[in-house]
């Protein structure tokens, strides 16, 4: 097994996190060093293990309590392992997998687990499994089934890449598929049929026309988004299609509940087939609860709107304003050049530092 050393600069930490191969469906060896290192070196928490999470938290009796959560595992690894190290002090950056996404926030994470043992607010450490593939698969979801009060908070950070800015809530996510139907036909007759495909032409006009709404919420602006992703049709290289099917993305700002954002696609393509395949609902920022204004206080910035779906939405589901925050380029995320800055670690080490009361 290796030994972590929770106590150690984070940026050490992050290396050595890194070095722990954690690709989704293999988390054992990490979990098993996280939760040798938490029981070892920080005996104030309560630790707990479940499959290949890892939770730990103080019971302090504070009038708040707060989630820092941070998935172990990563992608596949593409010739990106071991870290490697270049440049010093300031200017020192890590290179390899989950650099960014996001072992540089775990680290921090363990790093505060284990020297904070009296913050003003009780804190739940939550290292879960399984974030990089099929939802189904989440930790977080088993964690809520089978430890509920493990999820219970006034707010929840999220350890994502946000280069070092708060991001509130999130976009929720839809896709819908558009089936239009016509009459197959030689295409040496081609009049005798109706092409599918080419009945596809107005929604793609309705797409390309299409306005996005850009709400503020909390002072953040939310920018929406509805486009073609896939097309599907065809029957052989000499026959009119009689059916096809275009499949389209909407990303919706979190002040439209799922319901809404159905109609609203349903009005946009009104008379056309529609069914929705897939579905996230989004996340408002709840950047007025008093832990959260706390939070964006000790950063000292003006926070941004998460354009993009996290599991910042699963615990705003459980009743709680989530924000992303966490070192790292998200752009750089299940990239061959995963890297990270380590002035980037050391900064939301010491904003989250100073927002426990350390």
């Amino acid at each position: 097994m290796s030994t972590l050393d929770l106590g150690t600069d984070p940026v050490d930490l992050t290396a050595a996190l890194v070095d722990i191969e954690s690709v989704s469906g293999d988390e054992a060896a990490i979990a098993d060093a996280v939760q040798e290192a938490l029981e070892r070196q920080a005996g104030h928490l309560e630790v707990v293990r479940n499959g290949d999470a890892v939770l730990a938290r103080t019971n302090l009796g504070r009038p708040s309590r707060v989630i820092l959560a941070g998935h172990l595992d990563t992608v596949p690894v593409n010739a990106n392992l071991p870290v490697r190290r270049e440049g010093r002090g300031d200017a020192e950056r890590l290179h390899g997998l989950g650099t960014v996404d996001m072992k540089g926030g775990d680290a921090v994470f363990l790093h505060l687990a284990a020297t904070v043992p009296a913050p003003k607010h009780d804190v739940t450490f939550v290292f879960y499994d399984c974030e990089e593939v099929a939802a189904v698969r989440n930790g977080l979801g088993r964690i809520e089934r089978e430890l509920p009060d493990w999820l219970r908070a006034d707010l929840a950070i999220v350890g994502e890449p946000s280069n070092a800015v708060i991001e509130a809530g999130c976009q929720g996510t839809m896709r819908a598929e558009i089936r239009v139907i016509g009459a197959r036909a030689h295409t040496a007759r081609a009049w005798r049929g109706v092409n599918a495909i080419h009945l596809l032409s107005e929604p793609l006009r309705l797409l390309s026309e299409y306005q996005p709404r850009t709400p503020k919420i909390d002072g953040l602006t939310y920018r929406e988004g509805l486009q073609a992703v896939k097309i599907s049709g065809g029957v052989a290289g000499n026959v009119v299609p009689d059916e096809a099917v275009l499949t389209v993305n909407h990303r919706f700002a979190p002040d439209r509940s799922p319901e809404q954002a159905e109609k609203h696609l349903r009005e946009v393509f009104d008379g056309y087939e529609l069914s929705i395949v897939d579905l996230s609902p989004g996340a408002l920022p709840g950047l007025g609860a008093p832990a959260a204004a706390e939070l964006v206080a000790a950063a000292g910035g003006q926070p941004m709107a998460k354009l993009g779906w996290t599991d910042v939405a699963r615990f705003a589901a459980l009743g709680m304003p989530a924000v992303n925050y966490g070192p790292g380029d998200p752009a750089l995320a299940h990239t061959q050049g995963e890297n990270v800055a380590a002035t980037e670690i050391r900064q939301v080490k010491s904003v989250l530092q100073s927002f426990l009361g350390a």
